[in-house]
């Protein structure tokens, strides 16, 4: 199969132009519009199609007052303005649903089952990327994203999972963003600075 190159239009909306959001309009977000985001940030890649990544979509504003307690101080009005924050976490046991995911290799459950911790490692890992799949795909569908890791994840899983299986990583809010909200362009590593080729 021959693939396209995505146009420069595509490619600034996805990292260009893109940029972490602070501040929100009040154009609601809606459930439809989340669904797609979903559909399309599930065909990511993840090890053995384990698929960890669990969302909590937080769209009511009583959802975000569970939430509030349990952030720094200078992402609250992040939050609290912001038609969506999503909890981005993983599910610990995720290998149960292998055999369904995976089915060419259902055995492949055993690999993680039998081994915590390995299976918190792919846990972690893997919910990473789908929660950067799950911002990428949002993007495309014309959304703005503010991704922060500023809030206790101890308080956050006693809140929203208190049965322990389900672990955040990192929460962002997801609306049409306030470009007065943001602040300048900040520096990025050369490709020198960051990369070998080996």
């Amino acid at each position: 199969m021959v693939r396209k190159m995505m146009s420069d239009q595509d490619l600034d909306m996805l990292f260009r132009d893109a940029r972490s959001q602070n501040a929100w309009t009040s154009e609601p977000v809606s459930e439809t519009l989340l669904r797609a985001v979903y559909d399309l940030a599930k065909m990511g890649p993840t090890s053995a199609n384990c698929s960890p990544g669990r969302f909590v979509l937080l769209v009511s504003q009583a959802s975000k007052e569970r939430l509030k307690p349990h952030l720094s101080p200078n992402n609250v009005n992040k939050v609290m303005t912001a038609p969506v924050c999503v909890i981005f976490a993983h599910d610990t046991e995720f290998y149960e649903n292998i055999p369904r995911l995976f089915p060419h290799n259902a055995a492949a459950k055993d690999w993680f089952k039998s081994n915590p911790a390995f299976a918190e490692t792919t846990a972690f890992r893997n919910g990473t990327l789908q929660g950067a799949y799950f911002m990428l795909a949002a993007r495309t569908l014309g959304l703005d994203c503010g991704p922060m890791s500023g809030f206790n994840n101890e308080g956050v899983d006693k809140e929203f999972f208190p049965d322990g299986k389900f672990k955040s990583n990192f929460i962002c809010s997801i609306g049409h963003g306030d470009p007065k909200g943001l602040f300048p362009r900040n520096p990025r590593l050369t490709f020198e600075e960051a990369c070998r080729i080996l």
